[in-house]
Formats: structure tokens, C-alpha cells, sequence
């Protein structure tokens, strides 16, 4: 039941989209599901094949450049294209857009791990050929891209010729239009070598600045014989087999890259194809299910009463899995491995949106993406300086490997709340884990330097600690004091630096990591000091948190009257317009309630969400799985079910309209996060896990899995049931609701 996607359209919108939808990756390495033969010539394809953090960079043009502005970003590149296959029957190329399309189907398989296209396809000569196309980006070798075509002649044809193509001459997609898509740079490797060796295809290209190499060896065969021959251009080796069929082709793309391989790319993807020689395509398939049948076990959400919804969530979940980064070099883009919109940038979208999934179910996927901001301390300390901070480190906004990408301070450089982000998922982390060592070697690293920060940032006034000239996660109110979410969050950060350091102190394990660390106890209670008194916005005539200092004092946007066609409002309209009215691009004070729910009172987070909602645009994608959150929390159901409805299936229906530069990441994590921590009501706090749940009157039944300190909990509602078991690991004691519940390994509780 929705184990697959199945697309049929052929017009160019859907084609873009689907190009998307039916991406496939692995963390590592990401294909875009375009055509191997391409497309019409009038068909602008964004045909592409990425490398989780291989990039280049780009100088930042500025008319009139300020101090401390960005000099340069990186960019994801578009690496080798080795997806190209052109058939041809009897002289006839074949092609979706000539002849006769008598049957045509694709799907995208969430469990087995591959994709497929059937054709029935009649040529402009009358020659009729049934086509199955199958490619998998293998979970197991995370280097191999693998297509696999058969072709069956149902007429009399004479001749298959088949063309396998693999070219270095590739660029990026730019959009001038759209700021969201990079409008430059889009030429950034040169193809270094291109042979044939060892039996197979090799080429290799280097970026221009930053002079790193990526290669693509393949290997083809045919199940028949016939003739074969090769060319060979400066930056494209083509492979032509002609035979008479039906006949099998198989094409092994072997990705290797020098961020991981260093100077050995080619001969490191020559060894892995002679690995890989004994393998079929079969075999490939089944280690691919094999791994996939591991996901799911504790991965699955299981939603009975709305096949649509099911279908979306194991489609998020699934994408989720194939862009996440899986080796201490990478990390989670905002669009994965599934297009180049905002240029293959790491945000805070992964510690708020993305991480919780993979911590409540694959710990070890999420502890990666901690190690990998870890990785990028130092260079959050050089940015810090940069900055005109003495202490502490400012991690940036829009990154690959550290440096700062955003050349628009305003909605990047100012969004210093994802420092208190970054500490927020650390302490998650170790919440759902224990994980002591972790702590000691990584996480009290982090929080000192991200309470370091917040200490030079803000200043005491009135007996009160503020932080002055920041943004929100709100972009539509930039450069304010006192935003109620970078504040709450700043405070979680500074009171937990003081717990972690007064817990290594109590287990003799402080003085190392003080010196190491130049750590005294004053600098602690000052952080004590300022967490306590940190100042919250409060407006005492509507009962609520304030974004910021000036944000009610602001003209209300009216949202009624403004034109469906000028949203998203960032396109139609200038920042400064933007800055000037109460509206909110996405969740602001609201996400600081569901992440720090205990430091509002329930009537303060009603009356706040009640305020927000109707200013609020959702024109981030980020926006409507907070909403789903919080009216769970509240009791508003409807909503709750609405917004998670948006959420589920944003990218399967294109709702933001840009699903052709990429799947929106975040939004996808947050459908898993509108489930778990919505409709079930969970929260990870210092006493444990805790459940509220409240099945949407739409179904019949929910179960998902969390991992929680070693342990695997099945969680099952029905009606107004709630079962709960212990699946694996020691006894424990969770809340369900306001009451205290012991489970026991193999006994179901129900509630």
C-alpha cells in the first residue's frame, strides 16, 4: 500500500517537476529522473547529477561592498552526465516526442530503492518495441549510479543500435528570475582527462577555483552479440553497440570524488567497478531492498484511512533518506540531492527540520550531521571575528564547508539564532542518547563557543539581557532587537552551557576541558546570569510574546486584498516594503513556543498562535508543519489536519511552484515532525519522553517506531486508544498524557 510514485505526464511543466520527484541518491551521490534519451529540442531540461559537498567557488559581486561582507560562496556542481542512452530501431531514434506512444508509465519505488519506465512505443517507420528502463543509485556502494534497459522488438525490426554517452561538458541551471535559483557561475569544472582504460569509460573534471576532481568510471554491456565501438572526444566518450533483438543493456557509473578519495579519484573508481564486475543488476536490486527493509522497519509511519497522505509521508521520508549526507564531509542540503536551488547550501533546516527524524529513528545518521557542524567550529570562530566578536563562534548562515555563503546579510548573516539551533540539536541529542562521550569530546565544545557568542552580542539594560539587531527565522522582518525566538533560544543555549559544565565538573572531568577550553567559573555564571534575565517580549494588552521590540507597533499587511498572484511576496515585492508591516514570511514566535513550549503559559501560545496565523503567509515551506504542530497542542484539529495536508504532500502536488529546483527538504522532515511531535504529541525533554496524542478523526489508525536511550518503542493509536510497547532494550518510564507509564520489553499498555 503507497510504496510507489507513479507519473505518466509528458508536458514539459510536469516533465521539470517530475525530474524532481523521481530523483534518486544516496546521501552521497544524487540523480536528477530525467529521459536517458533526453527530451525534444525545445525542451530546457535541469538535467543534473550532484555530489553531497563537492562544489566550487564564486567571487560575491557587490555594487558597494561593506566590511565583513562575504567575498566569496560555494556552490553544489553539477558533475558528469552519465545518464545518456539513445536507441534506435531500425534507423529510428527513439524518442517520447516522435512516433506513437501506445503505452508509457514511470514509478518510483519508496521500498525496493529503484525507478522504472515502461513503454510501448511505435516508430515513425511502424516499427513497435515494448522498453524497460530501471536505474538505482545503490545505498550499498555509495559510489554507483547503475541503469539497466530492455528492449523488445514485437515487429520485425533488423537492427538496436544503442548509444551510451558520458560527458564532461556540463554546467549548472541558472534562473535570472529567481533568486531562490543561482542567476550565475553556471560553468565551473573543465575537463581535466577522457579515455578508455581497463575496459572502461573514464572521465575526470576539475573545478576552477577550488580545484578539486571528480570521476565518473562506467562500464556497459550487451546480452547479445554484435558489433561494438567506442569515440573518444576531448570531453565525451560515446560506447555503440548494434544487435539484433531483444537484448539487455546495463551501464555501472562508478562517482568517486577528491574531498574523499584524494589525488587517487580515477584509480579508486576503477577499482570499485572491478568490485562491482560480477555483480547483475538483480543482485544490485536485492542489496538495495535489503537495505531498504531495514529503514522502514523502524522507519515506517503507518497511516490507515488516507492513502494520499501515505503515500506523501513515506515519499518525504524516503527523499529524506536519500540526501542525507552519511560521511563526515556532508550534511543535508535544503534541497538534497534532487535539484541545485539554493546552490546545495546547508541551512539550519537541518538541526530544526531534518535532524529529529533521523535521531528518534537512526541515531547514528543524526550524530553524523552533529559531527559534521562540529567539523566546522573553527571556521565559525574565524567568522565570529569577522564579525567584530571578540569570543565565541558564529556559525553561518548559508554554507558547504564553513565559509559564509549569504551575500544578503539582512535575512543570512543577521539570523544569529542558528548558533542557538545548532546548540538546541546538540542537547537533543544527547537528551534522546546520553551519550556522555559525545558530550565531553563534542557538545560542551560547541555550547561554550555558541554561549561565548551570545554573551558578546548581547548587553545587560535594566536589569534585563538583550540582543539587539538580528533576524528571525521570519525573513519578512529583518534587523530588529529582542526577537522572541533567537532570545528563548539563546537562553535554552546559555543555561544549558552552565549544566553541562557544573555535569563535567561533578564527574572530575572539567579541568581538562577548561584549560583546553581557556573556561573559567565566572565566565559560567555570567552565561547563568544572562540566560535568567534574558528579556522576552511581552505584550500585555493581547496576551502574547512579541517577534521583536517594534514588530506590533508595525501596520497589519492586509493579506485579504493582496493578489494570489503576488505570493510568494518576496518575488513582488522590495525587502524594505516587506520590513515594514506585521507579516511573516513563516513561523516565528510560534516555532519558539513549540520548541521551548515551557516558557509560555498555554493560554500565552494560544493567544500567540491565534495572532500569527493571520499574518502569516506560509511563503516558506517551512511554515505550515509548525502550524499542524502547535493547533495539535492546542486542540485545534482542523487545522492541525489542514496544515499537515499542505505539508505531506507539498512537493507531490508543487505547491510552492518551484518543485522543479529541487525537493523542499525541511518540509519534508517537517511532516514526519507534524506526526510524531503533532498528531502523537511527543516532546524530549530533561524527564524523558512524553506523549499527548490525539489521532485525527480522519483515520483509523497510526504506528510509527522512536528509538529512544537504546531502546525501540512501537507506538500504535486507534481511536481512542493508545497502545504502547517496548520492543527492544531496558524497562522505562515515559508520561502518556499527565500520567506516568513502565514499560516492559514484549508487554503492550494501553491507554
Amino acid at each position: 500500500m503507497a510504496w510507489a510514485i507513479t507519473k505518466s505526464e509528458l508536458d514539459h511543466k510536469n516533465l521539470l517537476i517530475n525530474e524532481s520527484l523521481l530523483s534518486l541518491g544516496n546521501g552521497y551521490l544524487g540523480v536528477r529522473g530525467n529521459f536517458e534519451e533526453g527530451y525534444d529540442s525545445d525542451f530546457q531540461s535541469i538535467r543534473g547529477t550532484y555530489i553531497n559537498a563537492f562544489h566550487d567557488e564564486t567571487e560575491i559581486t557587490y555594487g558597494e561592498k561593506q566590511y565583513a561582507f562575504p567575498d566569496k560562496q560555494q556552490k553544489l556542481l553539477n558533475v558528469i552526465d552519465a545518464q545518456t542512452v539513445q536507441i534506435y530501431v531500425d534507423g529510428d531514434r527513439f524518442s517520447l516526442f516522435s512516433g506513437e506512444i501506445v503505452s508509457f508509465e514511470r514509478t518510483l519505488h519508496l521500498d525496493k530503492g529503484y525507478s522504472e519506465r515502461k513503454i510501448h512505443w511505435k516508430s515513425p517507420n511502424g516499427k513497435e518495441v515494448q522498453m524497460e528502463f530501471r536505474r538505482l543509485v545503490s545505498f550499498v556502494t555509495r559510489e554507483l549510479f547503475a541503469i539497466d534497459i530492455k528492449i523488445e522488438p514485437l515487429n520485425d525490426v533488423n537492427e538496436l543500435k544503442i548509444i551510451s554517452r558520458v560527458d564532461g561538458d556540463v554546467s549548472n541551471f541558472t534562473d535570472e528570475n529567481d533568486p531562490r535559483v543561482a542567476s550565475g557561475h553556471a560553468k565551473r569544472l573543465f575537463v581535466s582527462e577522457a579515455k578508455m582504460t581497463e575496459g572502461f569509460t573514464a572521465i575526470k573534471d576539475t573545478t576552477f577555483e577550488t580545484q578539486l576532481d571528480v570521476t565518473c568510471i562506467t562500464s556497459t554491456c550487451v546480452d547479445k552479440e554484435g558489433s561494438y565501438n567506442n569515440y573518444i572526444s576531448d570531453s565525451v566518450i560515446e560506447e555503440e553497440y548494434k544487435v539484433k533483438g531483444p537484448v539487455r543493456f546495463s551501464k555501472y557509473n562508478v562517482y568517486t570524488d577528491s574531498l574523499r578519495y584524494g589525488e587517487n579519484v580515477l584509480e579508486e573508481g576503477i577499482k570499485i567497478q572491478h568490485r562491482l564486475a560480477n555483480l547483475s543488476f538483480e543482485e544490485l536490486m536485492s542489496e538495495q531492498k535489503e537495505y531498504l527493509d531495514n529503514f522502514w522497519k523502524l522507519t515506517d509511519v503507518k497511516i490507515d484511512g488516507d492513502k494520499s497522505l501515505q503515500e506523501g509521508i513515506r515519499f518525504n521520508l524516503y527523499q529524506l533518506l536519500q540526501s542525507v549526507g552519511k560521511d563526515p564531509i556532508s550534511n543535508i542540503a535544503s534541497k538534497g540531492l534532487s535539484g541545485e536551488g539554493y546552490e546545495g547550501h546547508y541551512f539550519w533546516d537541518t538541526e530544526i527540520y531534518m535532524l529529529p527524524v533521523f535521531l528518534m529513528t537512526n541515531p547514528a545518521i543524526a550524530k553524523n550531521l552533529l559531527l559534521h557542524r562540529y567539523s566546522l567550529l573553527n571556521s565559525a570562530r574565524e567568522r565570529a571575528r569577522e564579525m567584530g566578536h571578540e569570543n565565541g563562534a558564529l556559525f553561518p548562515w548559508r554554507t558547504i564547508t564553513g565559509g559564509e555563503s549569504s551575500a544578503f546579510f539582512p535575512a543570512g548573516t543577521a539570523q544569529y539564532h542558528i548558533n542557538a539551533d545548532i546548540a538546541y540539536s546538540y542537547i537533543q541529542y544527547y537528551l534522546v542518547t546520553r551519550d556522555e562521550e559525545f558530550l565531553k569530546d563534542y557538545m560542551v565544545e560547541v555550547l561554550v563557543e555558541t554561549a561565548r557568542l551570545w554573551i558578546d552580542t548581547g548587553h545587560f539594560k535594566d536589569g534585563q539581557f538583550r540582543i539587539d539587531d538580528v533576524t528571525g527565522p521570519d525573513e519578512y522582518t529583518c534587523i530588529v532587537n529582542n526577537n522572541y525566538y533567537t532570545n528563548v533560544m539563546a537562553k535554552h543555549n546559555l543555561l544549558w552551557a552552565v549544566k553541562v559544565f557544573r555535569h563535567l565538573k561533578e564527574t572530575n572531568k572539567i579541568e581538562e576541558l577548561s584549560n583546553q577550553l581557556n573556561l573559567n567559573a565566572d565566565e559560567v555564571e555570567l552565561w547563568e546570569e544572562a540566560g535568567e534575565k534574558m528579556f522576552l517580549p511581552y505584550d500585555e494588552n493581547l496576551g502574547i510574546h512579541a517577534q521583536d521590540d517594534s514588530f506590533l507597533k508595525k501596520a497589519r499587511w492586509n493579506l485579504e486584498n493582496t493578489n494570489k498572484e503576488n505570493f510568494p511576496l518576496l518575488l513582488h515585492y522590495h525587502p524594505l516594503t516587506l520590513y515594514r508591516y506585521q507579516v511573516c514570511k513563516q513561523a516565528d514566535t510560534v516555532l519558539g513556543h513549540f520548541l521551548l513550549e515551557d516558557e509560555a503559559d498555554i493560554d500565552t501560545i494560544r493567544q500567540s498562535y491565534d495572532y500569527y496565523e493571520a499574518i502569516t503567509t506560509h511563503d516558506s515551506s517551512l511554515s505550515y508543519c509548525v502550524f499542524s504542530i502547535m493547533a495539535s497542542k492546542l486542540g485545534y484539529e482542523k487545522k492541525a489536519y489542514s496544515y499537515f495536508n499542505k505539508t505531506a504532500r507539498l512537493d507531490l502536488e508543487n505547491r510552492h511552484g518551484n518543485t522543479k529546483d529541487g525537493l523542499h527538504m525541511a518540509n519534508m522532515g517537517g511532516a514526519w515532525l507534524a506526526i510524531v511531535y503533532g498528531f502523537a504529541g511527543l516532546r524530549v525533554k530533561e524527564s524523558g519522553l512524553s506523549m499527548h496524542p490525539r489521532l485525527p478523526k480522519q483515520w483509523n489508525a497510526l504506528e510509527f517506531h522512536l528509538r529512544f536511550r537504546g531502546r525501540v518503542i512501537q507506538i500504535k493509536m486507534e481511536n481512542d486508544i493508545v497502545c504502547y510497547t517496548l520492543v527492544e532494550g531496558n524497562n522505562l518510564t515515559i508520561q502518556h498524557r499527565e500520567e506516568e507509564i513502565h514499560l516492559e520489553q514484549g508487554i503492550e499498555i494501553r491507554k
